[in-house]
């Protein structure tokens, strides 16, 4: 997966961005920054649009690409990818199960799970692609209750401010809004 929001391009100075540092600059507010971000790492990685780079939550932070207020979080987004492990058994479970065993707050969940399918489909943790929703649901990723709610593109949630329109969308509306970089094809909000 790798149609995300990789950076905020701004075009009167054609400049780029990194997420955090748009919203450290007030472009962005860190509600929507969080969400971004955590869409990066639910996807795999945090991208480095200026750099080009793809990192690791733990190898953003020291390269300063995200802050310390939202390490956590995005730890437990890019469990997505990984797979969580339970306490109990030591077994990698996936988002779902880790949602379900209330490891992981079903809303913040929930959202991960809404930036899979806008980016690609649902990762498997155990071995590591993507999959369709249908796919997910027939292998017993998520009941059916979850399927017919990722199913349904009115379901998705409106975390993400436009700062050009001032509109709350879902993710995949504004990342229908973004355009590529010439330079590396990373998908930017243009601002």
């Amino acid at each position: 997966g790798s149609n995300f929001i990789a950076g905020v391009f701004i075009q009167a100075m054609n400049k780029k961005l990194s997420i955090y540092d748009a919203m450290v600059r007030g472009l962005l507010t860190p509600g929507t920054a969080l969400v971004l971000l955590e869409a990066q790492a639910a996807s795999g990685f945090l991208t480095d649009p200026v750099r080009n780079q793809k990192l690791s939550v733990k190898e953003a932070l020291s390269a300063g690409l995200i802050g310390r207020d939202f390490y956590e979080k995005l730890l437990s987004a890019e469990g997505a990818v990984t797979g969580y492990t339970e306490p109990y058994t030591g077994e990698k479970i996936s988002l779902f199960q880790a949602m379900e065993k209330e490891f992981i707050v079903k809303e913040h969940a929930v959202r991960l799970l809404e930036a899979q399918v806008a980016t690609g489909g649902i990762i498997d943790p155990v071995h590591s692609h993507r999959v369709p929703v249908e796919v997910a649901y027939e292998r017993g990723y998520f009941d059916q209750e979850m399927f017919q709610f990722l199913s349904n593109p009115e379901n998705q949630s409106r975390s993400c401010f436009d700062p050009n329109t001032h509109e709350n969308l879902t993710y995949m509306q504004l990342l229908r809004r973004c355009v590529p970089d010439p330079d590396t094809g990373l998908l930017m909000l243009q601002l």
